[in-house]
């Protein structure tokens, strides 16, 4: 889940917590906007932990040796 589709649950979840005053005798629109943006902050905090690894990655390079030691030219 990316960064974009994170906020976009977190938003969608807040429209549905709280703008939209609609009541269906089955379902409870509140708690299913709890959940979706429950849901954005968990996928924001995973996003968040994968790429700052990834930022943390440290490659170091071993020197290369230049000079070649030749036993015999080959033909």
């Amino acid at each position: 889940m990316a960064i974009g589709s994170s906020i976009g649950l977190i938003a969608i979840g807040a429209i549905l917590a709280f703008a939209i005053p609609w009541e269906v005798e089955f379902v409870d629109i509140t708690v299913i906007g709890y959940i979706l943006m429950a849901a954005g902050l968990l996928g924001l905090l995973f996003t968040a932990l994968i790429f700052g690894r990834r930022d943390r990655t440290v490659i170091r390079e071993r020197p290369r040796d230049r000079d070649i030691i030749r036993d015999r030219d080959v033909m």
